[in-house]
């Protein structure tokens, strides 16, 4: 059984109840991550050093992190009640023996597929009372019961089948580590736990469970020197970094974790090991340019588990992706990606999920370029399961050089996401989030273009032909499909009218603003509380359903009611941009009458996104 001090989490399904247990378990929770400030750099007596080896590591770390990665991770498993998974207390799945076990089927199941990575997350140096043990220099030690052998012939293990391992830390100074600040730090004659954070002990992580270090003071750069040293003397390849903030449901100078990031990726470049660097969790999107600078990856999200009976839910956080997504979309590229968690897609009922829910789950993050690791039991894995881990053609979305993909339609139940590729085909997935089935359908003029367009279904490997201005799916709850599509027809033209033009109608608060980033170098924002924009005299030829582009600019999820003609309007809610310097596109489907037209945009109650222009095609 777990400590009293750390007891284990209640059946948590809502997010908020979510947050308040992984603020109980402290360590026990998954990926971790760091941060660093400029001023914490300029502070430190070997800026010019920090500074020629961040450049030289942000050439490795594209290496390290060329593509989004593969493999398996124990934190789900570890955190299940699902019959038989932790029969010594909560967390105690993690062992030596079912490490080596996972890492053999990883090897011989999924491996040719591309997953190569075992990694081993919150536990290994606490026993199943969640005590902890270090060595003589406060450092993270195994815990004799878990691990027997030690970390460094469990490495030995993973590369003996030609993999790659991983381990876990959270970001801090564990207080159980400080030992009243008398503790040694490993080849720095002079530094004890003492020098190394704030005299008055603040603490810092996603759960209060460290000191937060000082790196005004040397020592602290030295310090996790020494844990990079060990983890690479024992041979491991990654490191998670968890409970960093700005995030981790925490904010405020005792939770910014930028400089332990920071001293992370220094003192990773100085070991001469390629260690990838992953934070967590539910980073804070403000500081995407800091976790990119110093990462290879960062977690945008809460658990994808339920800590439930199962590995997860529908309902606990496998849905909130496809909202929280979109706002990082442009954070991701080559040398450090969006990270959304574990895929438990190949377990069937330890999962917890339907087919159509598993499948929608593995669309979504290969679409976003998450990495694909999977929390389940490798020697169990279901047929559909083997299926969805081993379809080559969605594993190479994942893995391609095209951008991260996109709504194309406002948010939903029924929704279109999609991206361009390098052959100048797209990338298409169609989801239906509601709990009954559906009919959802991407329209080409989404994507700008009009025609015949042949489409191949990745999931069933076939090609379906030719498919003329759109596609329709009929879709189970919850369900998805995912297309490649190829254009055979030509550009649509449309007409293009600024939100910003003298022609057009402000109601309210709405108001013209310069925008960097918007077409015209200009959008109306202010829409708020009964504040309109109507676009007026939307000229077209014949009647007919228009799908209209809508230009936008919104740092958060917004909602605006959208009409023609002073018909009965849609309330529709448009997905972050990221923030309110970048600007992206939704498509809307709109009644447009023979002639002059108008098109308005009412924020009703609340708040709307700021509106750059409109694109209408020529022909329905």
């Amino acid at each position: 059984m777990r400590s009293s001090s750390y007891p284990a989490p209640p059946a948590a399904r809502t997010g908020s109840a979510r947050r308040t247990m992984r603020a109980m378990l402290v360590l026990a929770v998954t990926a971790g991550l760091a941060t660093a400030v400029p001023a914490a750099e300029a502070t430190s007596p070997a800026r010019d050093t920090a500074a020629l080896a961040s450049t030289a590591t942000t050439r490795a770390a594209s290496d390290v992190a060329a593509k989004p990665f593969m493999g398996w991770s124990s934190w789900s498993m570890q955190s299940s009640k699902y019959p038989g998974l932790n029969p010594d207390g909560d967390y105690s799945y993690l062992t030596e023996a079912n490490v080596l076990k996972q890492t053999d089927a990883l090897a011989s199941k999924l491996k040719k597929y591309g997953y190569d990575r075992v990694n081993i997350d919150a536990g290994w140096w606490r026993d199943n009372d969640w005590k902890p043990r270090f060595d003589q220099y406060g450092r993270q030690t195994h815990d004799p019961v878990r691990f027997p052998r030690g970390m460094k012939p469990v490495a030995d293990h993973i590369h003996s089948k030609g993999l790659k391992a991983g381990i876990y830390l959270p970001v801090g100074l564990e207080k159980e580590a400080y030992g009243d600040g008398k503790v040694p730090v490993w080849n720095a004659p002079g530094c004890t736990t003492a020098d190394i954070v704030h005299p008055d002990l603040r603490t810092t992580n996603g759960w209060d469970s460290s000191y937060k270090l000082d790196f005004a003071d040397p020592c602290a750069q030295k310090y996790i020197d020494s844990q990079a040293r060990l983890f690479a003397d024992w041979g491991y390849d990654f490191l998670k970094l968890d409970g960093v903030g700005p995030g981790s449901f925490k904010s405020g100078d005792n939770y910014d974790n930028v400089a332990d990031v920071a001293a992370w990726r220094r003192a990773i470049a100085a070991t001469g090991r390629p260690i990838h660097l992953q934070l967590s969790w539910s980073l804070d999107i403000g500081h995407a340019a800091d976790w990119k600078r110093y990462s290879n990856g960062w977690r945008i999200d809460t658990d994808i588990e339920c800590y439930c009976n199962t590995l997860v839910t529908w309902e606990n956080s496998v849905n909130d992706r496809w909202e929280d997504a979109p706002a990082w979309s442009d954070k991701a590229g080559p040398g450090g990606w969006n990270d959304f968690d574990a895929i438990d897609v190949g377990n069937g009922e330890m999962d917890g999920l339907t087919k159509a829910e598993r499948q929608s789950y593995m669309t979504l993050w290969a679409i976003s370029k998450s990495p694909l690791y999977t929390g389940d039991d490798l020697t169990r894995l279901d047929s559909y399961g083997v299926s969805l881990l081993t379809n080559r053609e969605v594993i190479a979305v994942d893995q391609s050089d095209s951008p991260v993909a996109r709504p194309v339609t406002p948010m939903g139940d029924q929704q279109v996401w999609g991206t361009r590729n390098a052959d100048g085909g797209y990338t298409v997935a169609l989801f239906n989030l509601g709990d009954s089935p559906a009919s959802v359908t991407a329209h080409w003029a989404s994507f700008g273009f009009t025609g015949n367009a042949s489409v191949r279904d990745l999931w069933n490997k076939e090609n379906l032909g030719p498919h003329k201005n759109k596609i329709t799916a009929a879709l189970p709850a919850h369900g998805s499909r995912l297309f490649t599509v190829k254009p055979g027809g030509e550009a649509l033209p449309t007409t293009g009218y600024e939100a910003e033009s003298a022609a057009n109608t402000l109601t309210g608060n709405a108001s013209v603003a310069g925008c960097d980033a918007c077409s015209g170098g200009k959008k109306v924002g202010n829409l708020y509380t009964g504040g309109k924009l109507r676009f007026n005299d939307i000229t077209v030829k014949k009647d007919g359903i228009y799908t209209v582009r809508v230009a936008y600019v919104s740092g958060d999820a917004r909602s605006v009611t959208v009409s023609s003609n002073s018909g009965n309007g849609s309330g529709l809610k448009f997905p972050s941009t990221g923030d309110w310097g970048t600007a992206k596109t939704v498509s809307v489907q709109l009644a447009l009458k023979a002639g002059s037209n108008t098109i308005t945009f009412d924020s009703g109650g609340g708040y709307a996104p700021d509106l750059d222009r409109i694109d209408v095609p020529h022909s329905v």
